[in-house]
């Protein structure tokens, strides 16, 4: 691996740290009770307020016929119902194999893990369960993989074999990540720019990443994005960035300047705590406005439980609670590992 983190040579497989294809094959099994589509059970984040802007799959006209009892009355055709004295309704179909575009971060500020896994392993996860759960309904998967330099493309198509594709991608970004990665934030609008290009109309598109970079142009971006397709944003985060521990002297870097800090000054953890929450709220702030569904994603506990938790599982099949919720565009604790717990990686990128 070179120290600009080009994809190439590759860690050994760690469980929360560098991904391994087995690892995402099997999630296969788990991309289920969960959906992307806006028809949600009242207690998924994409139901009522939240999926406004979700518009699902188009509809393709096939028929106008005699209403029948359990039509929608939104689809009557008042016109010919005048013209032919009786109920009319016009009859469509979902379309099929709608296309997806799934945009997975792996850039530097993703190789950061407080407690289970590094953000850029949740992301990973994230992205095969989006993949396989894609396919599963008869879509199209397709990625954008990205890191600090480079982009990897997988155009959308109806196959095991694309989504193979995407986990093998996913797996080499993430495996050439490392402690001496520079990091280069303006590269997430560098790769919006490319799934603007991508993107025609009616796609689904779910942007996996810490959204590190973010500004007003991110937020012309998704603006244009999502004025013609369903955007989601899987937003990953760690419990550390919210909370820093009260741990006494540390030691934190960039990657390439170090600082120590007193972490048992009460008043540095306010101030720590309130930088995560302004970020935070700036970018809901940002989201909400453009009517986009923010999913928080948390480093410490399984991904599926999440994604299920957050779009639709009834509450009996949820296998696990997530341990950070959001609530009025911040993150309050409801369960998971101490926050003093010692991290994976001590190297914080702010």
């Amino acid at each position: 691996m070179s120290a600009g983190g080009e994809p190439g040579k590759a860690f050994a497989a760690t469980p929360g740290v560098y991904a391994s294809l087995e690892t995402l094959l099997r999630l296969k099994g788990q991309a289920q009770n969960f959906s992307f589509l806006p028809r949600q059970p009242v207690h998924s984040l994409l139901a009522g307020r939240h999926a406004s802007r979700m518009r699902g799959r188009g509809l393709n006209f096939e028929e106008v016929r005699a209403y029948l009892p359990g039509d929608d009355i939104r689809n009557m055709d008042w016109k010919v119902t005048a013209r032919m004295r009786k109920p009319h309704t016009r009859v469509y179909t979902e379309e099929k194999e709608r296309p997806s575009l799934i945009v997975v971060d792996q850039r530097a500020t993703m190789f950061f893990g407080s407690s289970e896994a590094m953000k850029s392993w949740t992301a990973t996860e994230a992205g095969a369960l989006s993949a396989w759960r894609i396919l599963g309904v008869g879509d199209r998967p397709g990625a954008l993989i990205f890191n600090d330099t480079t982009t990897e493309e997988v155009r959308p198509h109806r196959s095991t074999k694309t989504v193979i594709r995407i986990l093998n991608a996913m797996v080499e970004y993430n495996n050439a990540l490392g402690v001496d990665t520079e990091s280069h934030p303006e590269r997430l609008n560098e790769v919006l720019e490319r799934v603007v290009r991508l993107a025609g109309h009616d796609y689904l598109i779910n942007i996996v990443s810490d959204l590190n970079g973010a500004d007003a142009e991110t937020e012309r971006l998704l603006t244009r994005l999502a004025a013609h397709n369903d955007v989601l944003v899987l937003l990953v985060y760690d419990p550390l960035e919210t909370r820093l521990p009260d741990a006494g002297k540390l030691t934190v870097s960039d990657g390439q300047l170090q600082l120590e800090i007193d972490s048992s000054d009460a008043s540095l953890r306010e101030r720590f705590s309130d930088l995560f929450n302004e970020r935070l709220e700036a970018v809901t702030h940002l989201l909400k406005q453009r009517r986009i569904p923010v999913l928080p994603l948390s480093t410490s506990s399984g991904v599926a439980a999440q994604v299920q938790a957050l779009l639709g599982a009834r509450l009996g099949e949820q296998t696990e609670l997530i341990d950070l919720v959001a609530v009025d565009g911040k993150l309050g604790r409801a369960g998971g590992a101490p926050p003093g717990e010692e991290g994976r990686n001590t190297k914080a990128h702010r």
